[in-house]
């Protein structure tokens, strides 16, 4: 028969064990220690320490490991299951990458951002962590309420040196403050990070982002109560040598009304829709009414050195170079008179020919008279007439 051993009895075996010092069993300590000092200095490294190991870090003294435990506090539940904060994880993350290809074509740089972590905590909380920030209040249509995105000054002011021309090297110096004019360029950066993240939330429901006001001092923001839950969405920016953070405060009252779309299910289910002719067909109508090219009507060429250029002066005649199928002259017709024949360039190459004359006798207009097929290298399909 198993013998239970009581309370007394289980204390006072743990009181006898004795931990190995043979030195094998000291290396070993010594390299768990060795190891958890080099994720203390990586936390430390780190641009933005997430607050739920921040808070660790605050309790224990050191960095939490994985085989860490993590703080919870059951007077404050979370608001959003794992596979709703799993769904806002890959939306993010769609964001982030769409975001910093847009800023590194507009800064002319490589600039990588990466989504750290995705939190969720009392707003006061939230406001206390944030020190020299560019805060941005943003309505959010259709739903009812604001949210903030909130970038650090250290970076912006690299953006802005090179979005003025400089090198990227200019960063936040002590005590200063951003100026009227920094805050208008500033303000091109955050509507491109808006517009790409209005499309990223368009998969799961069409979300438009108004900027409302910019604040410098976070204290001064108060969106929501203090004790409000919010969904803090902390990326992190890396410009060169130089980094900093960049998050979304997203209030939970905001988003309540949609949580229930915000499931890994419906969103694989977006992702997974083939293109159907009808949707092609509906996309190739909207770029053929949006998409706008230069057109341009040339009436002729010429090739003139800089010496010339440099001496023109008003009364004087330059000479162009038009081919023979489109030489004319002012001629009377039925329709009004006619200036000419002229070449229609779609980009750089020429793509119709036609008349110039005159629409509702005040407007210059040009009649189409002839299609230019284009050259053999640039056919990449049979056209259809």
């Amino acid at each position: 028969m198993t013998e239970v051993l009581s309370q007394s009895e289980i204390e006072a075996l743990l009181a006898e064990m004795t931990f190995p010092t043979d030195e094998g069993k000291e290396g070993e300590g010594v390299r768990t220690a060795t190891a958890r000092q080099a994720a203390e200095k990586r936390a430390n490294k780190s641009v933005f320490v997430p607050l739920s190991k921040r808070r660790v870090l605050e309790v224990t003294g050191h960095a939490p490991g994985a085989d860490s435990c993590e703080l919870y506090d059951f007077r404050r539940p979370d608001k959003i299951s794992k596979d709703q904060q799993r769904t806002l994880q890959v939306l993010h993350e769609a964001f982030a990458r769409v975001f910093a290809s847009t800023i590194s074509g507009y800064l002319r740089t490589q600039v990588q951002i990466e989504l750290v972590s995705i939190e969720q905590l009392p707003y006061e909380e939230y406001i206390r962590s944030i020190s020299a920030s560019l805060v941005n209040i943003l309505n959010v249509s259709p739903l009812t309420g604001q949210m903030i995105y909130e970038i650090d000054l250290r970076i912006l002011f690299v953006m802005l040196d090179r979005l003025l021309g400089g090198t990227g090297e200019g960063g936040l110096k002590q005590g200063k403050d951003i100026t009227d004019i920094e805050k208008v360029l500033a303000n091109t950066i955050m509507t491109r990070a808006l517009k790409d993240l209005g499309s990223a939330w368009e998969n799961v429901v069409p979300l438009e982002f108004d900027t409302v006001s910019v604040e410098t001092n976070a204290q001064f923001v108060q969106i929501v109560p203090n004790n409000d839950t919010v969904i803090l969405v902390l990326f992190e920016v890396h410009l060169g040598d130089h980094q900093g953070a960049m998050s979304l405060c997203i209030p939970y009252v905001l988003i309540k009304p949609i949580v229930q779309k915000l499931n890994a299910q419906r969103w694989f289910a977006i992702g997974a829709k083939k293109a159907t002719p009808q949707m092609v067909k509906q996309m190739a109508i909207h770029l053929r009414e949006t998409t706008k090219v230069p057109c341009v009507a040339r009436l002729g060429t010429s090739r003139i050195s800089v010496g010339k250029l440099d001496k023109l002066a008003i009364g004087d005649v330059i000479p162009l170079s038009v081919p023979s199928s489109m030489r004319g002259s002012l001629v009377e017709e039925e329709n009004g008179p006619h200036l000419g024949r002229v070449e229609i360039v779609i980009g750089k190459q020429p793509k119709f020919r036609g008349r110039i004359g005159l629409c509702r006798g005040s407007r210059l207009a040009i009649q189409i008279d002839e299609v230019v097929p284009p050259p053999p290298q640039l056919v990449s399909h049979k056209e259809f007439a």
